[in-house]
């Protein structure tokens, strides 16, 4: 690396045998003639997807009143509460190509909502999902195009779900009609892919096993970048490579703990952790560091896939979640179902705070990124694809106004709100799949 008395790139990267680190917005990369002017330079714009599983419980989902402010929460968002005013919630969303309903074509629809090729062979067909069109634009920029991260070992091939391939509920991403990208669940490959660099896995391996940590790798580069930098600066990469050590622990950690339990889950990787609390959180970190150091700007995350059938008795739910969502109405299982949902939706607060406590440029990460959380799925009972669970949140400094709860009388596409966000991060396209117009009201004063 050669430091000049110029601003340092956007694009700085820290270098040793095997790993290279991408650095935050620092007031260095700032050029001089700009902040002179005692301004900042424009964050990059950023796009995440988070998908849950099979719907919801939907009187507990939907958040009470009818004037279009986020006021109180609902039951299920209740966890929302420090992040409230950077949220939007919708009701009566659809996905009309995802019918005939199934759970294939809600995991499909969700990112393309375009219709499923009904196969159960390997001639599936489907659409280029959101996330992809925003990859080929302003993907380009970054080292990543897009990270897709899920929770599931994504193992099951053939017909999983009425005549449909597995591919349809296996993977939330496609970049053609007939290109699926597979997502990835287990966190040391994850940091691996964002922090490491040269060498095959098992010279990777090796390298790992005579150094402690990844970032011994970079100590030298380390060094001479604070040397250059001012205390702000140096003050905000010290704290960047402490996240990045704490979060690489987190995973030798758990590494450590598989040693003794051979047998994980069967939806879970070897060496991951066991608690699904640590293991979402962890992946919602490292999507937090992609994003602060501009490794990527799109992040995928299935929560779940469709029809899985984990457990959850961290939170007193033994029953496999997806014979819990056709409750058949019983209240009993309705109640379990909801627990669920409301876990869920706590792991995303999570990863708001997480976004929001982390700084970029003027604001935080969580200001200069729109985050959509759903489902394609409403009342799961019925596999029913209308009036979707469904939050946008952050993209302060891109308009967006949260703390508001939007409500259609008739349903309207889901596609529109991936078109206005595609069009909010810089992807100019016409029209989204069944997209009949965008939704303005999100960037709009609220008029009560």
């Amino acid at each position: 690396m050669i430091i000049t008395k110029k601003a340092l790139p956007r694009r700085t990267f820290l270098r040793g045998i095997g790993a290279t680190l991408a650095l935050p917005l620092l007031d260095a990369m700032i050029p001089a003639a700009t902040a002179a002017t005692k301004t900042v330079a424009t964050p990059v714009r950023r796009l995440g997807y988070v998908f849950m599983p099979m719907g919801c419980d939907q009187p507990r989902w939907t958040p009470p009143g009818t004037d279009g402010l986020l006021r109180e929460l609902s039951p299920i968002l209740s966890s929302l509460e420090p992040v409230k005013q950077h949220v939007t919630a919708f009701s009566n969303l659809e996905l009309r190509n995802a019918y005939p309903g199934s759970h294939a074509t809600s995991n499909a629809a969700f990112l393309s909502a375009a219709k499923a090729k009904h196969t159960e062979s390997s001639d599936y067909y489907l659409g280029t999902t959101a996330d992809q069109l925003a990859a080929q634009q302003i993907g380009r920029e970054s080292q990543l195009p897009s990270l897709e991260l899920s929770m599931d070992m994504m193992q099951t091939t053939g017909q999983c779900d009425n005549g449909y391939a597995c591919v349809y509920q296996n993977n939330l991403s496609w970049s053609s009609p007939t290109t699926p990208l597979p997502s990835e669940a287990h966190p040391r490959i994850v940091f691996e892919r964002l922090f490491g660099e040269g060498g095959n896995l098992a010279e990777r391996r090796a390298a790992l096993r005579k150094r402690a940590s990844l970032l011994d790798w970079i100590t030298e580069d380390m060094a001479s970048l604070r040397r250059e930098l001012g205390p702000a600066d140096r003050q905000k990469v010290s704290e960047y490579l402490d996240t990045v050590r704490e979060v690489e622990r987190r995973i030798q950690r758990a590494e450590a703990n598989a040693v003794g339990n051979p047998l994980p889950d069967l939806d879970r990787p070897l060496g991951v952790p066991a608690a699904y609390a640590d293991h979402a959180k962890l992946m919602f970190d490292l999507q937090v560091l992609a994003m602060q150091g501009d490794v990527t700007r799109i992040c995928t995350f299935q929560l779940a896939r469709e029809t899985s059938n984990r457990t959850y008795p961290e939170i007193g739910v033994p029953d496999p979640h997806h014979p819990l969502s056709h409750h058949g109405n019983d209240p009993e299982k309705v109640a379990r179902m909801a627990k669920i949902n409301a876990f869920h939706v706590s792991l995303f607060s999570y990863y708001l705070q997480r976004l929001k406590e982390t700084p970029d440029g003027a604001g935080s990460l969580l200001d200069h990124s729109l985050i959509l959380y759903g489902s394609g799925i409403g009342n799961p009972n019925i596999h029913d694809h209308t009036n979707l669970p469904v939050l946008v949140a952050g993209g302060s400094a891109l308009g967006m106004k949260g703390g508001r709860h939007i409500r259609y009388d008739q349903p309207v596409p889901l596609a529109n709100l991936h078109l206005t966000l595609l069009d909010k991060a810089g992807v100019k396209i016409d029209s989204f799949a069944d997209s009949n117009g965008r939704i303005e009201e999100l960037f709009s004063p609220l008029s009560v």
